[in-house]
């Protein structure tokens, strides 16, 4: 039985997340019927991040067994034959037995989009939050800089998840302004749910002078009620996930 590792990217606009759902239309969904008219048999795929409703990918990992004899330099051409527009197959390739595309990773990273024009940019409305008041850079930068390293950030943890740790290290944290866009990236070795997205909330406060640049009180909190808002599905986008 073969192993395979697959890279894809996709625009979340139209899914309700990627996951399974029984009465929504989701990633794994239509990843899952391309598989089956491919490969000519059911395929359940296990994904490494399970991304909301939404939200956007690019470098989005899956792994699935198959004893088909189809070359992994193939698949992709495959796939994208049959999936729809907004989901592409990048990269495929045969791993050994014991890879698995969430329990192998190492880290993910994650970026949200900040549209900073005086009026929305159109082309990019379904990528990127639309910021249009006063936002201090330095700060937003002084307050991620509070928050790396391994800390329980169950501060930045939404209802409705039951992991057993929210213990998470934070191996970077970066707020960067380029040609009237606000990029905030953000690597750990995991994310806790919609973790990018409240931290991002909490980094827009600091940045429109709501609360202070210093962070680690709201980290000791372990209390939602001490961090910022959740900010919307469509500006965070899965940019890779690494393994080694």
């Amino acid at each position: 039985m073969r192993n395979i590792k697959l890279t894809l990217a996709y625009d979340g606009t139209n899914y309700h997340g990627f996951q399974l759902q029984s009465n929504a239309v989701t990633v794994q969904e239509k990843l899952e019927e391309a598989l089956q008219t491919v490969f000519g048999s059911p395929i359940r795929i296990t994904a490494a991040s399970r991304t909301d409703a939404g939200v956007h990918a690019l470098g989005q990992v899956i792994n699935f067994r198959t004893d088909s004899r189809i070359p992994a330099e193939r698949i992709p051409y495959a796939l994208n034959s049959v999936l729809p527009d907004d989901i592409v197959i990048t990269a495929a390739s045969e791993m050994p037995a014991d890879f698995h595309a969430r329990f192998s990773a190492k880290s993910k990273v994650y970026c949200y989009f900040i549209d900073r024009a005086p009026h929305p940019q159109v082309l990019t409305r379904h990528y990127a939050y639309h910021i249009r008041y006063p936002l201090d850079v330095g700060l937003m930068q002084k307050a991620a800089a509070t928050m790396v390293g391994r800390h329980d950030f169950r501060s930045f943890m939404a209802s409705g998840s039951n992991v057993t740790s929210t213990v998470r290290h934070l191996k970077r944290l970066e707020v960067k302004e380029c040609n009237g866009y606000m990029k905030i990236t953000a690597e750990a070795d995991g994310f806790l749910y919609n973790m990018v997205r409240i931290i991002t909330g909490t980094l827009l406060e600091v940045g429109c002078g709501k609360r202070d640049y210093n962070l680690e009180p709201v980290i000791k909190a372990c209390s939602r009620e001490a961090a910022g808002p959740t900010a919307p599905p469509r500006g965070l986008v899965l940019r890779e996930v690494k393994y080694d």
